[in-house]
Order: C-alpha cells, then structure tokens, then sequence
C-alpha cells in the first residue's frame, strides 16, 4: 500500500484552498475602500451634499462589479457587509431625490444584502427625519417618516429567515422602537406647531 494517491489528491487541494485564501484576504482587504466609501456617500447626503454621495456610491458601484468577479462560490459571502452598505447609501439617496429605492435586481445585490441594507436605511431615514424637524421642515419630516414606516412594515416579516439572514430579526426588532420614536416625535411636533398658530392668532 503506498500514498501515492493520496499524495496528488493533497497536492491538488492544497493549490485549491491556497488559490481560496488568497481570494479571501484580497477581497476582505479591498472591500473595506467600498464600505468607506458608502459611509462617505451617507454622510455627504446627511449633509445636504447629493452630487458628493451619488459621487461616491458610483465608486462603490465599479469596484464592487469589479471585486464579484473573484467573488465565487462560498467567497460571495464576503461581499455581503459591502453590499449592505451599497445598498443603505443607494436607499437614502433614493429617499432624498424621491425616487422609487432601487430594486436588489437594479443594484446587483444579493438577496441577503438587499434586506439587511434597507434595515440599515431605515436608521439612516431616522436620522434624516430628526434633521428636518430641528430645521422647521415638518411636512418633509413627515414624508420621509411615512417611506421610513412603510419600509419597515415591507421588511417586518423577515424575522422569520433569521437563521438566513443573520441579523435579521435584531435589526426589525430596533426598527421598531426607532419607527415609534419618530412618530411620537413628528406628533410632538405638528402638537407644538399647530399650538403655536392658535397663539399666534390670539394675538391678533
């Protein structure tokens, strides 16, 4: 009996696991610049700066086509947290410029990173909410509030492919409390706005 066989059979899965890991640590590496770039992309719109954010979610969106190409098999998963990201930043860009949210066929996501985007973008939308009611634009506040809700009562249902799609069910439950947070701030707020104009006609 020798090991001749089992010799070329090692020698073959020892290039092939080399060949796996090198894919794994080049797209772990490279991916981070997409992520960065999609909270740049993110921040820019919270800022007010639309031609930055779309800017930078059009680099996100080249390297990401790019990096997919070694992205097979088993290695697509370590596409997933960057195409999260891509898909939160194109969310909220859709949101401000009033546009339909981009489809997980449009944006070339997977399934798993489409939904876990948009349980991201529903934060993001918080977030844009509270800005405009610190400013004074209420009837803005409200209508991003209003694609907040229903997003998240779209994505509510997911919790039960939790074990599919990890983190699922812990981002709808903090949705949840975040969608009951704005409400009730939006409702303080129009209480407080429509009080002040009784005041006001008071005084007349």
């Amino acid at each position: 009996m020798t090991l001749k066989n089992v010799k070329l059979s090692l020698n073959k899965i020892t290039k092939s696991l080399g060949n796996v890991q090198d894919a794994r640590e080049f797209l772990l590496k490279n991916t981070r610049e997409i992520i960065i770039l999609c909270s740049r992309s993110i921040i820019a719109v919270h800022k007010g700066d639309l031609k930055t954010g779309k800017s930078n979610l059009s680099q996100a969106d080249k390297l990401l086509k790019k990096y997919k190409k070694k992205a097979t098999g088993e290695l697509r998963r370590y596409l997933i947290t960057p195409e999260q990201e891509f898909v939160e930043a194109a969310c909220l860009i859709a949101v401000v410029e009033k546009k339909e949210i981009p489809s997980d066929k449009k944006l070339a996501v997977m399934p798993e990173s489409y939904v876990l985007g948009l349980l991201d973008g529903v934060g993001e939308m918080k977030r844009m909410v509270f800005d405009k009611i610190r400013i004074g634009e209420i009837d803005e506040a409200t209508r991003v509030f209003e694609v907040m809700e229903n997003l998240y009562l779209q994505l509510y249902t997911f919790s039960m492919y939790d074990k599919v799609v990890k983190e699922a069910r812990r981002k709808i439950d903090v949705n949840r409390i975040l969608v009951e947070d704005v409400r009730s701030a939006i409702t303080e707020e129009k209480r407080r706005t429509e009080l002040i104009k009784i005041l006001q006609k008071l005084e007349k």
